[in-house]
């Protein structure tokens, strides 16, 4: 018997990867959609599920994962420092970068829920 957990995917946005699975919570670049909205994304370069694995290429055809829009916030302060020895040069700013919490609620695998539902037809 699989659980929710089990099936993991890689997706891609904000030109960086991440590893999700129903239910958990990520921090990406931060996008334009509104809080409590629905983000969908077909960048899956990865499907595991607990008998097979799909590999895209570079995405996989037909997955699709579907996640909630939480918050948009800020992230901690950065301190950039610049300074030149003997020079007198010495310069510091701080930066706070935004990003988009998503909560993931779907991962769809077309090839995989179809292999599921024949088996089970040909149970019963």
């Amino acid at each position: 018997m699989e659980t929710a957990q089990s099936i993991r995917a890689i997706i891609e946005t904000g030109g960086k990867q991440y590893e999700v699975s129903l239910g958990s919570v990520i921090k990406v670049e931060k996008l334009e959609i509104p809080e409590g909205e629905v983000f969908e994304t077909d960048k899956v370069l990865l499907i595991r599920t607990p008998e097979q694995i799909f590999v895209g290429t570079p995405y996989v055809a037909g997955a699709k994962v579907v996640a909630k829009v939480r918050q948009h916030a800020r992230g901690e302060k950065i301190i950039v420092f610049k300074f030149k020895p003997k020079k007198r040069y010495m310069r510091k700013k701080g930066h706070r970068q935004w990003f988009t919490e998503l909560q993931i609620e779907q991962i769809f695998v077309p090839q995989y829920k179809a292999v599921e539902s024949n088996e089970k037809a040909g149970e019963v």
